[in-house]
Parts: C-alpha cells; sequence; structure tokens
C-alpha cells in the first residue's frame, strides 16, 4: 500500500525537484547555527557546472555509499542528521547540502536510495523513483542512523532526518521507521496521511511547503495536518507562497526569499531538537 501511494505521488512530481512571497512564517530571534543573509547567500549559491569542492567523504552504508559531512575540527560526541536526497539522486547538490549542514555544527550524513545512479532528467528521475524497493530504502535508512550513532567520528547523542521532495517523503517514512529520532524535517515531500501509520512517529515533525505546489496542494497540506493531529504527533507546518522545489538553488523554482525563511525555520527546529 505504501508502495503504491508513493509512487502515485511521485508520479504527480513528473516536472521534478527542479519563484514566491514567504507566508505566515515565525520571524524569531536568531540563534546558534543560524546565518546571516551573507553566509545564508554564500552557502546557498550552487553552479550546477562548477559546484564548490565537497568537504565530506564517501562511507559505505549498508553496502551503498553515503556521504558523510563533519563540522571543522568538531569532536563526537556530534548532533546529526541523516539527509535524503531529492528525485536526481546523491548528486553534488545533495554533498553541498551536508556540507552546509555541517558548516551548522552538525554531522550530516546524505545516504544514497538510489544504489549509486543519479538521474539529470526528468525521465530518468522517474525511471530511478519507481525503481525504488521501501523495504530495501527502510533497510538503508535505519543503517545510516545507526552508522551516526556508532561511528567514532559522530556519536550522536540525538539525530534527525532532512529530505527534500522524494526525500521529503523518505524523511517522513523515516520518522515512522525510526522512533528514536529527535527530529524530522521534510521540505515539500508527498506525504503520508494515514493517521494509523503516522502513529508510530515520536520526533516531532517540521513540513515545509509552498502553497503554489501543483502536485501537493494546500488541501493535501491541510490532510497531512489533520492526520499529524490524529496521530498525537507534534508538528510545526510552514506554507510559502512558492512553487515546488523552490529552496533547490541548482534548479529552475528557486527562490531565494522562501528558500532563506525555510532554512531559517529549519535551523530553529534542529537547533532546538539536537542541542537542548
Amino acid at each position: 500500500m505504501h508502495r503504491h501511494l508513493l509512487l502515485v505521488g511521485l508520479l504527480l512530481l513528473v516536472g521534478g525537484c527542479t519563484r514566491g512571497k514567504p507566508r505566515e512564517v515565525s520571524r524569531g530571534p536568531s540563534v546558534t547555527g543560524a546565518v546571516s543573509e551573507e553566509e545564508f547567500k554564500a552557502l546557498h549559491t550552487f553552479n550546477p557546472e562548477a559546484p564548490p569542492p565537497a568537504r565530506g567523504q564517501e562511507v559505505d552504508v549498508a553496502g551503498t555509499k553515503a556521504y558523510l559531512s563533519l563540522p571543522e575540527g568538531a569532536k563526537a560526541p556530534l548532533p546529526a542528521v541523516l539527509v535524503i536526497h531529492e528525485w536526481w539522486g546523491l548528486n553534488a547538490h545533495l554533498r553541498h547540502w551536508a556540507d552546509r549542514l555541517a558548516a551548522n555544527g552538525y554531522a550530516a550524513l546524505a545516504v544514497d536510495l538510489y544504489g549509486g545512479k543519479v538521474a539529470t532528467t526528468s525521465e530518468e528521475a522517474l525511471a530511478l523513483v519507481k525503481a525504488v524497493d521501501p523495504e530495501r530504502a527502510t533497510q538503508v535508512l535505519k543503517a545510516a542512523h545507526a552508522f551516526l550513532q556508532e561511528d567514532a567520528r559522530v556519536k550522536a547523542p540525538r539525530t534527525a532526518s532532512l529530505g527534500w521532495c522524494f526525500g521529503g517523503g523518505w524523511s517522513l517514512r523515516a520518522g515512522m521507521a525510526l522512533p528514536e529520532l529527535d527530529a524530522v524535517v521534510l521540505y515539500y515531500g508527498d506525504p503520508e496521511t494515514d493517521p494509523e501509520a503516522l502513529a508510530s512517529i515520536r520526533a516531532p515533525v517540521l513540513a515545509i511547503f509552498g502553497t503554489r505546489d501543483a502536485s501537493i496542494p494546500p488541501e493535501k497540506v491541510r490532510e497531512l495536518r489533520q492526520a499529524l493531529d490524529d496521530a498525537g504527533v507534534r508538528q510545526r507546518i510552514v506554507e510559502l507562497d512558492a512553487e515546488h522545489a523552490f529552496a533547490n538553488p541548482s534548479g529552475q523554482r528557486y527562490d531565494a526569499g522562501a528558500a532563506a525563511m525555510a532554512w531559517a525555520e529549519t535551523s530553529m527546529f534542529l537547533e532546538h531538537h539536537l542541542r537542548r
């Protein structure tokens, strides 16, 4: 059932994880881990033709390659984030996301649910999505979480999952499969809306969506909110006046203003739940 729902939702995303004004977003005080506007622009500038040098390194997780990025000079124990890619796969952009998290003081482990394959067209991405085995993907996520807790460089006392688009849906599923997570963050991922399935989540959830996202319209977001309420899951749902994939600086729908506010929400959420 979950595999069917996942494929149906992702078929709606054929436009790809590729502008808008933020709406109804809190503007709380800056916290440790948050960045200035100048730092944000520097961290989020991304040219697919000339990506910045990768700071992290490849590691093996459940027989597949993952990308581990660590804060410069930091030592274990470190709060950690399990990073889940968009439907394009674990590409340079996702490694850069892991590096951004490391710059904020987190050990970031970007997993690969495609077994080393990366898409460059929407057709390739859809084919890779349809080939994902949910059981195998769940095994990879569980192994990645165990890696963050056990690896001597990390020894994470607190952990979170974070994903976008395809990875956003899987971040929510990580929360369902890994009740020991301390936070779950998803950006515009096709959500599970069955309260019984969501009831296994123990972590608070931050879900970020664009109100002009044709693939996940506001009514679907309301369904998620109600389902999380019914499941007794703590939540914060943020809706921004933006399209799908607005936070991807390598895509055509990137909106710097909405992305900055989403990143501020994410930074504060991770700060509160991983560093307290």
